[in-house]
């Protein structure tokens, strides 16, 4: 089977098994999302979700953020870990964005880059979820596992594995290809104990 052949299978598969997939992060707007995305690095959505509605009544916007007390916002993103260094990114991209974008997320890649805290994998979600564009597929601890593990790709580089995805995958399923594998590896390829016995993957599986 070739890769082509192996990513079609995935594919299908697994939008039969989320036929409706989104993502987990609740937000409202670009800035939003950009922001929940941020704090989500090494922190699960659901933790994220719980103290999002207090950071977007606060500072529900870049403008509102870009003036923000640093203390008060490590304060209430501190359960999402990090939060030092989380605070720090949202404070600076939020004042990036005012100053050079006129308050409005940017909607290339090369912007987003530009933002502090801003790598591939979230600029990634923010272009194909609040914009509906499709650049790349945004590779997590998930999509980095199952896509080893199903043999899609031969490197724990997530920018290499971004690459060696995207040519066998259909562009328009990059973003949704994220959410699936997510999914998927949340509830069945898990990190330490797949449950293989489960998985409608395991025919294509190279390491069953």
């Amino acid at each position: 089977m070739s890769p082509e052949q192996k990513a079609q299978t995935v594919l299908a598969t697994l939008l039969k098994r989320y036929p409706d997939v989104q993502g987990m992060l609740r937000w409202s707007s670009p800035w939003q999302l950009l922001a929940a995305t941020i704090l989500a690095a090494q922190c699960t959505d659901r933790q994220v979700n719980k103290i999002t509605p207090e950071l977007f009544s606060r500072w529900p916007e870049p403008r509102q953020m870009a003036q923000a007390n640093p203390a008060e916002v490590e304060q209430v993103i501190r359960p999402t870990g990090f939060y030092r260094n989380k605070a720090k990114s949202l404070i600076q991209s939020a004042a990036r964005i005012q100053a050079v974008y006129q308050g409005q997320v940017p909607r290339s890649m090369s912007e987003l880059l530009s933002l502090p805290g801003v790598a591939r994998k979230t600029a990634n979600i923010v272009l194909s979820n609040a914009f509906g564009q499709q650049e790349g597929i945004a590779v997590d601890t998930h999509v980095k596992r199952i896509a080893y593990r199903l043999g899609l790709t031969q490197s724990q580089d997530p920018r290499r594995i971004e690459q060696d995805l995207m040519p066998i995958f259909p562009k328009e399923s990059w973003g949704r290809i994220n959410h699936l594998l997510v999914w998927f590896g949340r509830e069945v390829c898990l990190a330490r104990r797949p449950l293989c016995q489960e998985c409608e993957l395991g025919r294509v599986c190279s390491k069953q």
